[in-house]
């Protein structure tokens, strides 16, 4: 069940986001739009007052309102800057060592190849 709710609320989060919610509403509008001029005039002229854009509804000017409002949102562009006062400490690398093989005869190498300590008695 959880699931299945996780899933829709993604799927209208998506929608929401991609603007279907704009879609939607200027579906029903058109649907109120043909319905209240089909009913002074045939089908086909309503349908086609609808559609020509010189008959907008209210709800067609609240979407249009509201898509350019949320373009105008989008638009707005952020500064990015950069800083590269710290770049040269970032980049340090400190000098090379030298490096020498140990060979298994030398006293350095038989010291590193004991066991390391156990650990620690345990009080009961």
């Amino acid at each position: 069940m959880v699931y299945r709710s996780s899933k829709t609320l993604l799927g209208l989060t998506l929608a929401v986001v991609l603007g279907a919610h704009w879609l939607l509403l200027q579906s029903v509008a058109w649907v109120g739009m043909v319905v209240s001029y089909s009913q002074s005039a045939p089908l086909t002229e309503a349908i086609s007052m609808t559609f020509d854009g010189e008959h907008p509804c209210k709800l067609c000017i609240a979407v249009k309102e509201g898509k350019k409002a949320e373009k105008k949102q989008s638009l707005v562009k952020f500064e990015v800057k950069f800083d590269f006062l710290c770049a040269e400490a970032a980049c340090f690398l400190p000098p090379s060592l030298p490096f020498t093989l140990l060979s298994p005869g030398s006293t350095f190498a038989s010291a590193r190849c004991e066991a390391p300590p156990g650990p620690p008695p345990r009080f009961a």
